[in-house]
């Protein structure tokens, strides 16, 4: 297939692909819709340009995830991102990355995490934005020579160390359960422990699948928290060694998010569905029949996973068309094809979101 009739196939896909789905919006009037950077990281855009593509695309908000983000940190182009924003009418949000010194995540290059934490959270509050993303690290932290509790506590130093001036800045800092690190109830724990007044929940729905949790039990415990979201779509079906999955754009997979908004709609009424729209990587299999699976989460809870296990059994490979090249040193024509899947995706999956889901504020005006 050539290069162009395989980009042609992408855009014809309709978003309603996942079969057995309900055409009828769901219950999800007055949810703000935006996205997070990452979703077009092959792009190269900066702030200026993500925000024009927001407001091209009818949505609410914003996540620009990394400082790297933003032509430059100088406060006076901080200051005209934060106008530009305001003069679309687009409510901003920032991240960082990994904030635990003792993460196989974290990178020396950062310095201080206190003070690579209060640098995002610095950045942030002068584009506008009065929620920072971060994250503990992944799922290889459950088994090095730390136990994931040791990694929880470091990463409550760090959050402690810079309380005073998180409150100061009027800018909360947003957890993400991030690629295994993390179950909800460990998530939990650890926003309690650092305190909710200024530390609460990005709720990831692609990311539960690696700790073998079904995404509405993360939105379930974690509710109380969430102050923001990564919205992604996932295949989660059986395999011979527990099960597979894949992420996919909205409304191309297993997951049931027409009831997923409804209850996110009940528990988190003003929190922005923000789209991670992470397609292009082959399915990882979860080998959850194989006793080794299990030292990386010995204390997890016997009925949340009973929910993953019912969520594989009612799944389905992904059956649609996707180039798989999001890792390693594909070809520049595979490169090329994987940045329009990334705008096409994430596309459709606002399309899904807006007009099969009901969500979003901007586009019915």
């Amino acid at each position: 297939m050539q290069r162009r009739t395989f980009l042609q196939t992408l855009s014809a896909i309709p978003a309603s692909a996942a079969a057995g789905k309900s055409e009828a919006p769901a219950p999800a009037a007055g949810i703000p819709l935006g996205y997070d950077t990452y979703s077009l990281r092959s792009f190269g855009w900066k702030a200026v340009e993500l925000l024009d593509y927001a407001a091209k695309l009818k949505l609410d908000t914003i996540q620009i995830s990394s400082v790297g983000n933003y032509e430059s940190l100088d406060p006076a182009h901080l200051a005209r991102v934060k106008s530009h924003a305001e003069r679309l009418g687009i409510a901003v949000e920032g991240g960082t990355g990994c904030i635990c010194p003792t993460s196989a995540s974290w990178s020396a290059k950062n310095g201080d995490p206190a003070e690579y934490t209060l640098q995002g959270l610095r950045v942030t509050r002068a584009a506008g934005g009065h929620v920072m993303r971060c994250y503990l690290g992944s799922g290889a932290d459950r088994l090095g020579s730390i136990p994931i509790e040791g990694h929880i506590e470091s990463t409550v130093k760090v959050l402690r160390a810079v309380r005073q001036q998180a409150l100061d800045l009027g800018v909360k800092i947003a957890l993400e359960n991030h690629s295994g690190d993390l179950q909800a109830w460990e998530l939990k724990m650890l926003i309690e422990e650092a305190g909710p007044e200024y530390v609460g929940a990005c709720l990831d729905t692609g990311n539960p699948i690696w700790a073998v949790e079904d995404p509405m039990v993360t939105l379930e415990v974690l509710a109380p928290y969430v102050l923001t979201t990564h919205i992604r779509d996932a295949v989660v079906y059986e395999h011979p060694r527990g099960a597979a999955a894949q992420w996919v754009a909205l409304g191309d997979g297993s997951l049931d998010f027409r009831a997923f908004v409804a209850r996110f709609r009940e528990l988190c009424p003003k929190v922005a569905m923000q789209f991670e729209i992470i397609t292009g990587r082959p399915p990882r299999i979860l080998p959850y029949l194989e006793p080794v699976f299990w030292k990386a989460y010995p204390k997890a809870r016997a009925a949340e996973f009973a929910r993953f296990v019912a969520l594989a059994k009612n799944g389905h490979p992904f059956m649609g068309t996707m180039i798989i090249a999001d890792s390693g040193n594909p070809p520049p024509e595979f490169r090329a094809a994987l940045r329009e899947q990334q705008r096409v995706d994430l596309e459709r999956s606002v399309n899904y979101a807006q007009k099969v889901l009901g969500a979003g504020i901007r586009w019915r005006a």
